[in-house]
């Protein structure tokens, strides 16, 4: 066989060895930026106690996730925190499907924690009565339906995350100022039509409850997140990723290992995935001097059942009494 010639060794070798110095940095950096975001997210791990908990493995097996706004954070330090935003999630990766429903914050209805009813009130009254535990379990007996995972988020997380994927894109319905979430003097001015707004505009647009009714935010909420998904899914690189991992950082909360996110993720991120956003009928009531709001029951029986559909369940869930 003819011996190669040191020209083409040494060719080969400029070739090579640059190639193989780019391979091996690419992994140690791809590598440093997962543990980065593995180590976020054990940061953010908190279990709930709950008596019972079900099992499900979400690449696989319909999943659903309660993810909870609250109205506080480190610069605002309120003594008394309430969910200033519900949104109850099922992900079905076997259709490929996605609903949610908002679940006004002013919703009258029997308060849980620790299996037991310990009072009638809003709905967000359940986090400041026991935060996470509390409201997993009365929304849990408001649907009727298992909550597998939970997501809670202050303001900072919501705006560090929108302004990490570059922002997003949404239809403002009509010109209005919101004060900004660290008490800026200057409040913010957003004007009719579609455009691209920053984390705190997106916010802003999130909280308003200038422009319509409860009910109303809560759709424009389940937007918000319908856009976030869909730019998430255009994101194309572990970096990307990371960065909104880490820019929820220390505001954020979930009992959700970065396994299983990186599960969710699969799903939820998939340009395939249909996303079916819900709203309850509901009609204004009196208790005790305060404003509140019913679900229609005709409402709420379709909604539950468009859950558990998506949940391939049957019949009343007691959550209660799960395994």
């Amino acid at each position: 066989m003819p011996k190669k010639s040191k020209y083409t060794q040494t060719m080969w070798s400029w070739i090579l060895i640059p190639l193989f110095i780019i391979i091996l940095v690419s992994a140690i950096y791809v590598a440093i930026m997962l543990a980065t975001a593995q180590k976020t997210v054990s940061n953010s791990y908190q279990e709930v106690e709950r008596s019972t908990k079900v099992v499900v493995n979400p690449i696989e097996e319909p999943t659903s996730f309660l993810i909870m706004g609250i109205d506080n954070n480190e610069s605002r330090q309120l003594p008394n925190t309430r969910a200033d935003a519900l949104i109850y999630v099922v992900i079905n990766p076997q259709t490929s499907e996605l609903n949610m429903v908002s679940i006004p914050r002013d919703t009258l209805t029997d308060i849980y924690s620790h299996g037991q009813i310990i009072g009638e009130n809003r709905v967000n009254f359940a986090y400041q009565e026991g935060e996470e535990q509390a409201t997993i379990e009365t929304v849990e007996n408001l649907l009727d339906v298992p909550i597998h995972y939970y997501i809670t988020l202050n303001f900072d997380a919501f705006i560090d995350v929108v302004d990490a994927i570059g922002g997003v894109e949404m239809y403002v319905p009509i010109t209005f100022s919101e004060k900004n979430t660290h008490n800026n003097p200057n409040p913010l001015k957003l004007v009719e039509g579609t455009q691209e707004l920053t984390g705190e505009q997106t916010l802003a647009l999130a909280r308003t409850r200038k422009i319509d009714n409860d009910v109303k935010r809560g759709e424009r909420q389940q937007l918000i997140i319908e856009a976030i998904l869909k730019k998430m899914a255009r994101l194309d690189s572990v970096p990307n990723y990371t960065k909104v991992i880490e820019a929820a950082g220390k505001n954020i909360k979930t009992d959700l290992t970065f396994n299983e996110i990186v599960s969710v993720s699969k799903v939820a991120l998939s340009e395939d995935l249909s996303i079916s956003t819900h709203t309850f009928a509901w009609y204004p009531i009196e208790v005790y001097g305060a404003s509140m709001l019913q679900i229609e029951p005709d409402s709420l029986g379709d909604i539950q059942a468009i859950l558990k559909e998506s949940l391939e369940i049957r019949g009343t869930q007691d959550s209660s009494s799960s395994e």
